[in-house]
């Protein structure tokens, strides 16, 4: 019950009053019994509030709630819901105790909860790194109309919530990818050039069907026009690769490189499988930090989702020679590989360059690298001083450099990337969906 105590600001606001009351009394003698009146008035209404407070053993019930697990990089919707069983109106001011992650130490919410009721109060938390997140205790002071006295309540002390990839981003794109309108968010419309050659069924030939495509014995059958119709084809091996090494730490709004890969490839993976494809990942960096074969069952992509958890960058320098031959030792069948990686100079991918080509030769391979949205704002930016001046020069340099980049991997037989972080999602399901409708894999 002590413990439970608190006094209000309220209090401490009157018994200041009353102390100046008291030393202006020296001087005013009429004050003098006045504020004794007061100080009896003030010390019975906290007694009186006290008791009502207190009267009851558990006066307030309350939880906290949320997802199972929390998305990262998005707002996730928590909820506090409130209980009361006191026959007043109370005045509860709440507050959570949220992860160290999130270093925000000033939640406070204040509500006023009618006689024998109930309410919930929801707000939302943005992680930027995967892990556990622990929340401490929630904290609700009740208080009555007096405001004298508050009594404090805990409820849900050292609660867990894990953070994986963008759970959210991926529900969002696998609800698109099932009513087929993946292009209502941008993703383009690639016009088919020829067609696949997994037959789907025969059909009537209706009008702006392609007449090559005439079935001649189903039309003799029918005595009608029947013609052919293709799907794209399923069951085509498709791997993320994941390059976790230091490059990838580079952060964005919040998030790295690396995050941003990740939840791309979760929600990538996810569109993937529901087009019937086979989905896998690889994560490396000097070594092979993660790898999932590719599969079509309904139970990869939780697979595929715990190995995305758990990857971190391991801040050193990548080793595409090993890549290059664990990639030859691990997918023997001809896939389409995703490599989510980051270039800044020329040079450093022309170091890698020879082993992409190889890459290249063997799969179909779609690099995937971005560009530095903080230089193309400094390019935009006007430039008044001579310094100003040189700064926008190198930023314009560096930009120039990325298209460099691009040319130089389209010259050598590789499929490239080059997006904004924040549209990374979009522009490599894009990226998919042209390679499908071209049939190039």
């Amino acid at each position: 019950m002590i413990k439970a105590l608190y006094l209000h600001p309220n209090f401490f606001k009157i018994l200041a009053i009353l102390a100046g009351g008291f030393v202006l009394s020296y001087w005013v003698d009429e004050l003098y019994p006045i504020c004794w009146l007061a100080s009896t008035v003030l010390g019975a209404l906290t007694f009186l509030e006290f008791l009502i407070l207190f009267a009851s053993k558990q006066g307030l019930s309350g939880e906290r709630s949320g997802p199972a697990k929390l998305s990262n990089g998005d707002p996730n919707p928590l909820s506090i819901h409130l209980k009361s069983k006191y026959t007043f109106v109370t005045y509860l001011e709440i507050i959570d105790e949220l992860p160290v992650q999130f270093q925000k130490r000033d939640f406070l919410h204040k509500l006023q909860l009618p006689p024998k009721s109930e309410t919930e109060y929801v707000y939302s938390v943005r992680p930027v790194e995967r892990g556990e997140y622990y929340f401490g205790n929630l904290n609700v002071y009740v208080s009555s109309a007096l405001r004298l006295v508050r009594r404090r309540y805990r409820f849900e002390k050292d609660q867990m919530m894990p953070v994986y990839p963008s759970l959210i981003q991926m529900q969002k794109y696998d609800f698109l990818a099932i009513s087929n309108k993946l292009t209502s968010l941008g993703l383009k419309r690639i016009r088919r050039i020829g067609h696949t050659q997994e037959f789907e069924q025969i059909k009537e030939y209706t009008k702006g069907d392609d007449v090559r495509t005439i079935n001649w014995k189903a039309t003799a059958k029918k005595n009608d026009l029947m013609v052919n119709q293709y799907q794209d084809e399923k069951s085509q091996p498709i791997y993320c690769l994941i390059d976790t090494g230091r490059v990838m730490k580079m952060p964005f709004e919040g998030l790295t490189l690396l995050d941003y890969a990740i939840n791309t490839s979760l929600a990538f993976s996810n569109v993937a499988l529901k087009k019937a494809d086979k989905t896998g990942m690889l994560a490396f960096s000097k070594n092979i930090n993660a790898f999932v074969p590719a599969a079509q069952k309904i139970t990869h992509l939780n697979q595929i989702l715990e190995k995305l958890y758990s990857i971190q960058t391991d801040f050193k320098d990548s080793n595409y020679g090993m890549l290059y031959a664990q990639v030859k030792r691990k997918i023997n069948h001809r896939s389409l590989l995703l490599l989510f990686t980051n270039f800044e100079h020329i040079s450093g991918l022309k170091r890698q360059l020879p082993y992409l080509r190889g890459l290249a030769k063997q799969h179909l391979l779609v690099v995937i690298f971005f560009e530095n949205t903080e230089i193309e704002e400094l390019v935009n930016q006007p430039a008044k001083t001579v310094q100003e001046i040189y700064h926008k020069t190198i930023a314009e340099k560096f930009q120039h450099e990325k298209q460099l980049m691009r040319k130089e991997m389209i010259k050598n037989g590789i499929q490239v990337v080059l997006t904004k972080p924040e549209e990374l999602t979009i522009n490599t399901i894009n990226k998919y969906l042209e390679i499908k409708a071209r049939g190039l894999l």
